[in-house]
């Protein structure tokens, strides 16, 4: 993987990080009652930039034992096609044995093995569509 698309993934999560940050004033219950019906079916979710449409899924999730494969699949939104999938950091990685089954753009499908050295908690998942990346989060409770 180039220096330019760890340095896009990375952005993409200190991004996600900022923008999670953010306080809560009311519960999403709250502001429902609060507003008029038509208000609501109206507003509709910011588009991702540029550069970091791409989709993620990852099954299971959370993930219950060390050695575990998952299956990643998503769309590039946009992108060429499925280049890398990149688990946790590079000076840990949580995924191993890492397997692109179907790099298509708009239904990619990769295959890899949970790390024997996981422990309990929370990291990356991150893939590279050529011009679009995505991230998600994967869940360990081993």
């Amino acid at each position: 993987m180039t220096r330019t698309s760890i340095a896009a993934v990375t952005g993409l999560l200190l991004t996600a990080g900022l923008l999670g940050s953010g306080t809560v004033t009311a519960s999403a219950a709250d502001r429902a009652a609060q507003a008029p019906a038509s208000a609501a079916a109206t507003v509709a979710a910011p588009k991702p930039p540029k550069g970091a449409r791409a989709v993620v899924q990852v099954s299971p999730n959370p993930t219950t034992r060390r050695g575990q494969e998952i299956t990643i699949t998503g769309d590039c939104g946009g992108g060429e096609k499925l280049k890398a999938v990149i688990g946790g950091l590079t000076q840990r990685p949580i995924l191993t044995n890492i397997r692109i089954i179907d790099d298509n753009p708009k239904g990619f499908v990769a295959k890899a093995t949970l790390s024997r050295e996981i422990g309990n908690g929370v990291g990356p998942i991150m893939v590279d569509c050529g011009g679009e990346a995505g991230v998600t989060l994967l869940v360990t409770h081993v």
